[in-house]
């Protein structure tokens, strides 16, 4: 590598603290800039939290700089999910093959612990307190507000990395460049943090490796477990409607609701009313862009470049992965950082806008299908398929959160094994009947089907 750049980040969330470790140990300087004050000495605004599930592409990253081992102290194992019907019945489906979790960790844990693995780093610096208000491309200054000492700063790094989320002012100096693509979409549904506390001298008041989930057809709720025996609840609910957000205006009306459709809850959240009416109601936003960089100066990562709903846990992962792989392409870097970025954003697009979509389609599956017998019978056909052929059928779920598969190949390779699903269920009313002969030459005979299919479309790329 020649020159080696001075490069700022806009944003020291999850993603721009873990690339700052990643850049730093190729010998770059970085200087990392959050709006925020420092979440290690400042208690920050609380009541937004959707508690992360980290599966193997995050896992990945974190093994990349060398703490994996140091993370995985304080992240609880969820080895599928456990489903809370209307009468309090119990249903469990694994997430994958024996052993096999993702994990629920505390966002602001998580990242204060990258913060304190950073600054030690002479090459690695915090500015807390420093919001970004304009970034003009051609000159690659960047015009902050110090809210600790209520002063303008300008600034000239050499690169910026927007890491600054989904609602990005990195990337809103690129929305007015000619050319650039950008969409986003709302779910018209809110989601609302709520807290099943610990019991009584401590331990979880349910089953502590399990996500749970209250699904009720056209909302839910989940709870992920916490190390210190709560879980943090995310309540996904309309905007609008005869239940919704607008429609529970008192006490009475919350407890009223959360007794009609969640019973086996209500014991177990005392503060209920206070968290409902004191946390905010937040948003759930997909944002796709294209160009995620400009010129040799900028390049946007993570939620900045490909915001996703929250369903499949994977927006950290992705985020994460794209560090990874841009770490891999830096490997033969000769210091063009134009081509990496193009290169970069060519690679991972379509991967982004796929788990951007996999994510919507996940959410009508835990709000809708987990709870249909129907459903979860198909999920057990499909385990006892990738039993038989783990070389010809991944689930998609497995695909997603147990591999470093591309995205866009668990979506397309996904949507060609639920076509064959769809034919095989036609034959199955039982567990059982997954042995009857005509069964097995169904299958056998589309799995013929789909590998001619996969090599048929990888001959069209």
């Amino acid at each position: 590598m020649t020159e080696k750049k001075n490069i700022a980040i806009m944003g020291a969330g999850l993603v721009g603290s873990l690339l700052s470790l990643y850049l730093a140990k190729r010998g770059f300087k970085v200087d990392l800039y959050e709006r925020r004050p420092d979440m290690r000495v400042s208690t920050l605004d609380g009541g937004r939290s959707i508690n992360l599930a980290l599966s193997d592409r995050g896992w990945r990253a974190l093994r990349g700089i060398g703490i994996e081992e140091e993370v995985r102290q304080v992240a609880i194992p969820m080895y599928g999910r456990m489903m809370h019907s209307e009468n309090g019945e119990l249903t469990y489906q694994p997430y994958g093959k024996e052993g096999q979790a993702i994990y629920s960790v505390s966002r602001a844990g998580l990242n204060m612990a990258l913060m304190n693995l950073s600054e030690p780093n002479p090459d690695i610096n915090y500015h807390f307190n420093m919001q970004v208000q304009d970034v003009n491309l051609r000159t690659n200054q960047v015009a902050l507000r110090n809210h600790s000492a209520n002063t303008d700063e300008t600034i000239a790094p050499d690169l910026i990395f927007g890491a600054d989320g989904a609602f990005s002012l990195v990337r809103g100096a690129l929305q007015k460049t000619e050319r650039f693509n950008y969409q986003q979409s709302y779910l018209e549904y809110g989601y609302k943090e709520l807290t099943i506390p610990a019991a009584d001298g401590g331990g979880w008041l349910l089953e502590k490796n399990a996500l749970h989930i209250w699904p009720r057809g056209n909302f839910m709720m989940i709870a992920l477990p916490n190390t210190d025996g709560s879980f943090t609840c995310t309540l996904f609910f309309p905007y609008e409607g005869e239940r919704s957000f607008a429609s529970i205006k008192t006490d009475t009306d919350l407890l009223n609701f959360f007794l009609e459709v969640f019973p086996d809850a209500v014991p177990l959240m005392p503060d209920l009313a206070q968290d409902y009416f004191c946390n905010p109601t937040g948003s759930l936003v997909t944002i796709k862009c294209f160009p995620w960089s400009y010129e040799d100066k900028v390049l946007l990562i993570g939620d900045a470049c490909h915001a996703v709903v929250p369903f499949y846990g994977q927006g950290m992962n992705a985020g994460f992965e794209d560090i990874t792989v841009l770490d891999k392409m830096m490997e033969t870097f000769d210091g063009d950082w134009e081509t990496l970025f193009k290169a970069f954003e060519r690679k991972r697009k379509p991967d982004a806008d796929a788990i951007a979509d996999l994510a919507v389609m996940n959410f009508i599956e835990m709000r809708d299908k987990v709870a249909d017998p129907n459903f979860l019978l198909r999920k057990k056909i499909e385990t006892r398929i990738s039993e038989q052929y783990p070389d010809k059928w991944l689930t998609l779920y497995g695909m997603v959160t147990f591999s470093d598969l591309p995205y866009s190949y668990a979506l397309e390779t996904g949507q060609i094994q639920d076509k064959i699903m769809q034919k095989i269920m036609k034959h199955i009313n039982t567990i059982e009947d997954y042995n009857k002969p005509e069964v097995q030459q169904l299958l056998q005979e589309q799995l013929v089907h789909k590998e001619k299919l996969k090599a048929y479309q990888s001959q069209e790329v």
